[in-house]
């Protein structure tokens, strides 16, 4: 008897052990379908896992610092490099890269990219200290239209053009921890697509790198990365719906409306008056880039759903990321099932020796069942397809 009573205190401090262990990881899934245990088809040379029905493999390759990806009016792709201060032009034909070619030189750190979309054939683009836009396929030189406040910590810029056709500009912190004072860094700037009329949309936001617009409700939703220095597992990256006016709590709250005491710079209280996290990501995963699945070319349980590019830990014990992660969202963006389900869309950027391949940056998805994904590590632009 008191032999059976062991065994089964050593059962239960197992199990126990086990469940504290699994907390400390992302739960990236439910249990999953019996389709899900299915896998894709992978045509690259690394040894990637991708969703069952779709295939991946190279679009491009000897792309160095490859991060934000636009399509022009003319099919073809542009994609900034930024510690190369470079935007290469990928002129496509027939699904392939006949061209590959560095058009925009020795800028200072370029990142963010937009098509006009009233203009298929303009391009704007952000460098560390500022934004231009230039005419495609002609011989006019960029033309400046915002200067931003330069470098520091966060030093990229990203922009895209919202569902009121003005331009918005997320601008990093400067710092990891700190009280800026430049009132528009920790940001989301709005201006015209002339530059005029720059204002703050949004604030209280550490490095929002990317954003993208959800094409049924027209919110506008942006990944966030987390301070340092709180531990592998505080605080959580985001995902948060930009609201104007609205301030999500950098320096002094993380999450849902967490209060940091290590920074301890505001009481408690003014955590109650910012605008919590929609979801919360695993600490040090790095989410970049994001997009929502459209319907035309896509498989029915895929519509609405949201694919995240997790860049990947520099910082943890055990490295987390390194992937792409889908979220499952109805039509308006809430969860499905009344839980944030979410399961790996691509894996092997990191192997079980935690060896890094890759670091996945943007996404970009089109109808046709069509997904771009950069790799800055890797220096690539994969092609996801959707196997019908």
């Amino acid at each position: 008897m008191k032999k059976t009573i062991i065994i089964l205190a050593i059962i239960i401090i197992a199990i126990a052990a086990y469940l504290i262990f699994a907390t400390e990881e992302e739960q990236t899934t439910s249990p999953p379908t019996e389709n899900e245990n299915k896998t894709g088809e992978n045509n690259t040379n690394l040894p990637l896992t991708i969703a069952e029905g779709f295939q991946i493999s190279t679009l491009a390759e000897n792309l160095p610092g490859a991060r934000a990806m636009v399509i022009d009016g003319m099919g073809n792709m542009w994609v900034s490099r930024t510690e190369q201060g470079a935007i290469t032009l990928l002129e496509i034909e027939n699904n392939q890269v006949k061209n590959k070619e560095d058009i925009f030189t020795n800028l200072n750190q370029p990142h963010g990219l937009a098509i006009d979309p009233q203009d298929p054939l303009t391009l704007y683009y952000a460098e560390t200290d500022k934004v231009s836009k230039v005419e495609l396929y002609t011989e006019a030189k960029p033309e400046k239209i915002i200067d931003l406040p330069a470098g520091g910590r966060h030093f990229t810029r990203t922009i895209m053009f919202g569902p009121d056709n003005k331009l918005y500009i997320s601008i990093g912190s400067s710092c990891d921890t700190c009280e800026e004072e430049n009132n528009k860094r920790a940001t989301i700037l709005r201006a015209n697509k002339d530059g005029s009329n720059l204002e703050i949309f949004a604030s209280g936001l550490r490095n929002a790198v990317f954003m993208t617009t959800h094409y049924v409700t027209g919110e506008m939703w942006a990944t966030e990365m987390g301070r340092d220095h709180l531990g592998d597992n505080t605080p959580p990256d985001e995902i948060n719906i930009l609201k104007e006016g609205e301030h999500y709590g950098w320096p002094y709250c993380y999450g849902k409306q967490t209060y940091d005491s290590e920074f301890n710079k505001k009481s408690p209280e003014f955590c109650q008056q910012t605008e919590p996290s929609y979801i919360d990501i695993q600490a040090h995963s790095a989410p970049l880039g994001l997009d929502f699945i459209p319907e035309e070319g896509w498989p029915e349980n895929y519509w609405h759903d949201l694919l995240v590019a997790y860049h990947g830990s520099w910082n943890r014990t055990k490295p987390t990321g390194y992937k792409v992660v889908r979220f499952k969202l109805d039509a308006q963006g809430d969860p499905k099932n009344n839980q944030f389900e979410r399961t790996d869309f691509i894996s092997g950027w990191l192997t079980e020796n935690n060896e890094k391949l890759g670091r996945p940056v943007d996404i970009l998805l089109q109808p046709g069942g069509i997904m771009y994904l950069s790799d800055d590590m890797g220096g690539r632009i994969y092609k996801i397809t959707y196997q019908q």
